[in-house]
């Protein structure tokens, strides 16, 4: 019983998160997929960040579902957001996304490890 109890208590802060969460329908623009990002797209706001050597992108797409549904786990708090991913991208060992924070539609990059995929469905 002590054990479930534990467990119970552990997930309670995951569950409430969950429940406080509105995701909304996906975008169907403003993102870049299949594609290098460029400076009109970051202009623009349908990506976060180029990746640019001497002048020319020098991103590769990963392949990913674009957009799509994570939680951005910050490596030094644990701290989790939410977010729409829109953009994947890799240089050499350095694979990292672009998104949009749920709530503010502040952009932001991570490494593509600090990044929890939840799909193309809105998470319940």
């Amino acid at each position: 019983m002590r054990t479930f109890l534990l467990t119970a208590v552990a997930l309670l802060p995951a569950l409430a998160l969950g429940d406080a969460i509105a995701w909304p329908d996906l975008p169907q623009s403003c993102f870049v997929s299949g594609r290098p990002a460029t400076s009109e797209d970051v202009d623009s706001g349908c990506a976060a960040f180029l990746i640019n050597v001497k002048g020319k992108a020098a991103g590769t797409p990963i392949e990913l579902k674009i957009p799509q549904y994570a939680m951005h786990v910050d490596e030094a708090s644990g701290k989790e957001t939410p977010v729409i991913i829109i953009q994947a991208e890799e240089n050499g060992e350095i694979k990292a996304v672009g998104y949009r924070e749920l709530g503010t539609d502040q952009l932001g990059a991570a490494l593509l490890r600090e990044i929890r995929l939840l799909g193309t469905q809105k998470p319940i």
